[in-house]
């Protein structure tokens, strides 16, 4: 071999990486959810982020690595969970619920973490400002608290004599007491008052719905947390035993499980979102500089089969601006 060839071959050996001709290593992402399920068979729920991440190249397992931890209930073992999450050393920690954001955000400082869907970051004090996140947590927003209150105004607007409400909230989630003030500060307006009851298992329930009886409710709502959607069944179950007519944060509760009117964003635009963004991280992009998405579109439900069993005539009016009628 010339010298000059001999030069050329060990300075292109000098600056080839090391490792090379290896596969570059996959990207491990670490999913905290209350839902159950695994990566290769996700949550329904989520079913949107999974497709838009294989659809941005991050399939489990052939090109990406995702551990898929789920609280199931445990929402008590939530930073427990976050510090096994980070304990698998991922990449980027994506979360769906309040409480796992706020153990994510404890359990590292440094690992990117992006809300698949998350109701008031900024209420929550899990970022500083909407535009300008400031930390390592970015994602999606439900703008959860302000749509508590526009429930119970279409709950008024769909039954106009109603003057007290029966109102589940889960108190121990911070996005909860939130989502309460906004909900009084709407019945002021409305000539209502809330009934409040903290429900922290389902065991709690039908106490909240004979209490609530003993209190004259006249209708319900929830707040938006996983335990509701998790007991939707049990939850429109007594609603329609003690005849109250109801509003929820969720379609399923009114497309499913026989609920009078739903009320809520279009989670598979914020979870598709949420995939984007957890390729733009991956691709180089810094939490604290990619603002919190909040929702485009929302969607108004309502079932006709169950208001005709409660006795009750919705308003064209708010027919005529329902996504969804169930005949």
């Amino acid at each position: 071999m010339k010298r000059r060839d001999l030069l050329v071959s060990a300075t292109t050996l000098a600056l080839w990486p090391f490792g090379a001709s290896a596969e570059p290593r996959a990207p491990r992402i670490c999913f905290l959810t209350f839902d159950p399920g695994t990566a290769e068979a996700p949550s329904p729920r989520f079913q949107a982020f999974f497709d838009r991440l294989a659809e941005l190249g991050y399939a489990h397992p052939r090109s990406a690595q995702i551990e898929y931890i789920a609280a199931a209930g445990r929402t008590d073992q939530y930073l427990a969970l976050a510090s096994e999450c980070v304990a698998h050393a991922p990449d980027i920690i994506a979360v769906t619920t309040t409480p796992a954001a706020s153990a994510a955000k404890k359990a590292t400082h440094t690992i990117p973490i992006v809300m698949v869907a998350v109701g008031d970051p900024v209420g929550t004090g899990l970022v500083d400002d909407l535009a300008k996140p400031g930390s390592n947590i970015t994602g999606m927003s439900q703008i959860t608290s302000p749509l508590a209150a526009k429930r119970l105004e279409l709950l008024k607007e769909a039954v106009p004599g109603i003057s007290r409400v029966l109102v589940l909230a889960y108190l121990v989630d911070p996005i909860s007491p939130l989502q309460v003030q906004a909900i009084e500060e709407a019945a002021a307006r409305l000539g209502i008052t809330p009934l409040i009851h903290d429900i922290r298992s389902t065991d709690d329930l039908s106490i909240a719905f004979d209490r609530g009886l003993q209190e004259r409710a006249q209708a319900l709502t929830t707040t938006a947390e996983s335990i509701f959607r998790a007991a939707r069944d049990e939850v429109t179950e007594l609603a329609a035993r003690h005849k109250l007519p109801a509003i929820y944060p969720y379609a399923t509760f009114a497309l499913d499980s026989g609920g009078l009117m739903a009320y809520e964003v279009y989670d598979s635009d914020l979870h598709r979102g949420a995939a984007e963004y957890v390729d733009k991280i991956l691709r180089g992009a810094k939490p604290a500089q990619l603002p919190v998405q909040q929702p485009s579109r929302l969607r108004l439900v309502v079932n006709l089969k169950t208001a005709k069993s409660l006795g009750l005539t919705i308003p064209t009016t708010l027919l005529g601006r329902a996504d969804d009628v169930i005949e």
